[in-house]
């Protein structure tokens, strides 16, 4: 024992509280878990989104003015610059020549783009590439005196290579510009937007190289500076193209290599190298032109737009490039957007659904407390049914928790779990124990199968009165065995396994079930009319009349009859069992009738002393058949069972069923005397007799034949003989005492006599009804359905 700090000596029954001070209120721990999650994850959230947004958007506004806002117009002005420079040159070299009209015309197209470019010197762009807005500046400055340069050229007083000088510094302060453009913070961006300014710069270098040669087409030679000029673009352009251009191409870039192998660049080249050579080659301080004056123009005019298409393909997949990491960059930027408010709402909901849950748990515990008084016996009660039952779903489990409210909910849970943990075992070794019981009457059910066989067999050889009195008494015997074996069956939850192909006729059925009676002979049969039983009831409602004929007799005191009979009712037909015994207690009978009403799941272990078993098997039996079984005392003091059968199991008289012919009458109620040893032969053959697999086929009156030939078409049901089985002594007229066609049945005193009658009634009728009475067992011992045995016995 300990106090509620852990320390010995305390004689407290209360639980120990965990060590550690004061725990505070459970309103106040809600509280926090709702909203500090909230209030942590939430600038983190923001965070990052704020860090994504910015980078999409400084990326977006990067292509933007690469592609669009600054590129193009750059574009555009380094295009106009190039083409100004070159007509220009020619202008001054040739002031004659017709292409002062051609500088005319480009000059208004420079100043188109001019005043396309300027006004960026004054862009607002706060995501726009580092060192972008000073090349605009530095660009719009050297533009403001393009128009002076342009009065110097037209007067004459600007030189050859003062007007060079100018047009490539502004071309090279616009180059400037597009490689400010490249510089994005994609990486990938970068390093494909440098390729396509090396690009640009390798026009500008075969810009230069033309410039300078438009000086000496009408001289026919350069001086030393001009070739220099000349051989550094040469230089500089075939260094872009090998060491920067051509190791970056895409996959669809290929239009550069169909460039580089055509015949106009492969002349360039050509000329190029001429150019180089014969400048190396001279000492006066001149270089000719007269080897490439004449294919020089045609090739730059061939080369040009196709290295224009190289350009704008690579714009075009740096655009491309760009676009798409900044998209990605929107759909991460949304997602974790998206997802993140959701967590976060999330959070703030299941926190606030936790924290109303929480404060329904004293609630709760309190309606589980309750709730498990009343569960336990309905658990328990759907197990003695039979029903399955799932332990988790029917334990409501209490979730723990390390408080004092956890600890109880606990307990509910061992209490509960323990409970039910415990009944379904016991009904699975129940259950285990019903298919236990179930195989072993199976197999038995085979062996007596094999056993009524084999007794029939026996039954046909032999024609002795002693052997078969004896089989005959061994035949019922094993079909009371039979009966007791489908009990186990029953008891372990299965079903009988006999089953009949063609409705049987009401007395058939309580001959059947007499005949597996241990004290048969007290039973009375008395049935009005001729009614027919369905023949998927004809095997339960055997065994069901049989069980209640059996109970009859074993608690009634012998001598004393067991009347049984059986009427037509609006409702069906009801059968009555009628015994003379000492009856059961007022509460007796209700308890029965209940059982009757719904049979539980018999337990057989705890039953195994109850002499009243029967009444299980009945009570089985009749739920699914939908019987209706009522126990009431009888008026001579014993008990009166009466069964209805419900109009469902009634069915007419089959068409193919001709009418009972008439059968050996049995020995009336009474002591009757053996045949005089010294009668007729006549008279004495009129005994009952069997012939071999055909009983009682010859105990009618003389004149009527038997039917012993195999082939014969069925005849009628064997009909009783009036006093077939008498002596001419005992004989009384036809017109005395006359007889209803019903039979009655009375105690005897000649026990072996009456058996062998019985069985020989019983072969005879299984021969007029299916034409051949041989008996076809089943695998399980069950008689075929339909065969004489199985109809005849049940």
């Amino acid at each position: 024992m300990g106090d509620e700090n852990g320390l010995p000596g305390s004689t407290s029954g209360r639980p120990r509280r965990p060590a550690g001070g004061r725990r505070l209120p459970l309103r106040t721990v809600l509280i926090i878990v709702v909203f500090v999650p909230s209030i942590t994850f939430a600038p983190l959230l923001a965070s990052g989104m704020n860090q994504l947004f910015t980078q999409w958007q400084s990326e977006k506004a990067q292509m933007d003015l690469a592609t669009t806002t600054v590129g193009r117009p750059a574009a555009n002005l380094f295009f106009s610059l190039d083409q100004e420079r070159r007509l220009t040159a020619e202008a001054q070299a040739n002031p004659r020549n017709a292409s002062r009209d051609k500088l005319d015309k480009q000059r208004a197209v420079t100043d188109k783009a001019v005043s396309v470019f300027r006004p960026l010197a004054t862009l607002d762009a706060p995501n726009a590439q580092e060192g972008l807005t000073e090349a605009v500046i530095r660009t719009v400055r050297g533009l403001g005196l393009l128009d002076q340069q342009r009065r110097s050229v037209d007067g004459g007083s600007a030189s050859e290579q003062k007007a060079f000088d100018y047009y490539s510094g502004v071309i090279e302060s616009d180059l400037s510009v597009l490689t400010a453009l490249s510089h994005t913070e994609h990486g990938e961006v970068g390093i494909k937007a440098q390729t396509l300014v090396d690009l640009f710069w390798v026009i500008d270098m075969l810009g230069r190289e033309d410039a300078v040669l438009a000086r000496g087409w009408n001289t026919g030679h350069l001086s030393k500076d001009e070739w220099d000029l000349v051989a550094d673009a040469i230089g500089t352009k075939e260094h872009l193209l090998r060491s920067r251009v051509a190791p970056s191409l895409l996959p669809n870039e290929s239009q550069y290599g169909t460039l580089t192998a055509s015949k106009a660049w492969l002349a360039l080249t050509a000329l190029e190298e001429r150019l180089v050579t014969s400048g190396t080659g001279g000492e006066t301080g001149q270089v000719s032109l007269r080897e490439v004056s004449g294919a020089w123009r045609s090739s730059v005019d061939t080369i040009s737009p196709q290295l224009l298409q190289v350009l704008s393909l690579r714009l075009d997949n740096v655009s491309k490039i760009g676009y798409a990491h900044a998209k990605t960059l929107f759909v991460v930027f949304m997602s974790v957007s998206s997802v993140g408010l959701l967590a976060l709402i999330l959070v703030i909901v299941t926190s606030w659904r936790l924290t109303a849950v929480l404060r329904r748990r004293i609630l709760h515990l309190r309606e589980e407390a309750q709730e498990l008084q009343e569960r336990l016996p309905d658990v328990v009660a759907r197990l003695g049914r039979g029903e399955d039952v799932d332990v988790d779903a029917e334990v409501h489990m209490v979730e723990p928790t390390p408080d004092e409210l956890g600890e109880l909910g606990q307990a509910l849970n061992l209490a509960s779990r323990s409970a039910v943990l415990t009944a379904v075992r016991q009904a699975e070794q129940h259950r285990g124990f019903q298919r236990m019981l179930q195989r072993i009457a199976r197999r038995t059910q085979i062996l007596i199968g094999l056993q009524l066989k084999k007794l029939d067999e026996m039954e046909r050889k032999h024609e002795d009165p002693e052997v078969l009195e004896g089989l005959f008494d061994l035949d019922h015997l094993t079909a009371r065995l039979r009966r007791y074996e489908e009990n186990l069956v029953i008891l372990g939850g299965g079903q009988p396994q006999r089953r009949w192909r063609k409705p049987v006729r009401l007395l058939d059925v309580l001959r059947a079930a007499q005949g597996e009676v241990q004290d048969y002979r007290r039973i009375l049969i008395e049935v009005g009319g001729e009614p027919w039983i369905a023949e998927r009831a004809v095997g339960p409602l055997v065994h069901v009349l049989a069980e209640l004929m059996e109970n009859a007799t074993a608690f009634s005191k012998p001598p004393t009859p067991v009347e049984v009979r059986a009427a037509s009712v609006s409702r069906g037909i009801a059968v009555e069992i009628e015994d003379r015994g000492l009856g059961m207690e007022p509460e007796q009978y209700v308890a029965a009738n209940a059982l009757m009403q719904s049979p539980p799941q018999l337990d057989v272990m705890t039953h195994a002393d109850d002499v009243r078993l029967g009444l299980y098997v009945v009570a089985r039996l009749a739920a699914s058949l939908g019987l209706q079984v009522t126990l009431r005392t009888s008026a001579f003091g014993g008990t009166r069972v009466i069964v209805l059968l419900p109009t469902s199991l009634v069915v007419e008289r089959p068409r193919a069923v001709p009418k009972p012919a008439a059968v050996p009458e049995e020995a009336p109620t009474g002591p009757q005397p053996h045949p005089q040893e010294d009668a007729p032969p006549q008279e004495q053959s009129q005994l009952p007799t069997r012939s071999r697999g055909r009983a009682m086929a010859h105990v009618t009156a003389p004149a009527t034949e038997s039917p012993d030939q195999g082939d014969a078409p069925l005849g009628p049901l064997p009909q009783r003989v009036r006093q077939a089985s008498l002596v001419t002594e005992l004989r009384v007229p036809a017109d005395r005492d006359e007889q209803t066609d019903q039979e009655n049945w009375a105690v005897r005193d000649q026990p072996s006599r009456s058996s062998a009658t019985i069985g020989a009634f019983q072969r005879q009728s299984r021969r007029s009804r299916t034409g051949d009475d041989t008996f076809q067992p089943r695998q399980d011992g069950s008689a075929e359905p339909g065969s004489p045995r199985t109809e005849d016995q049940g």
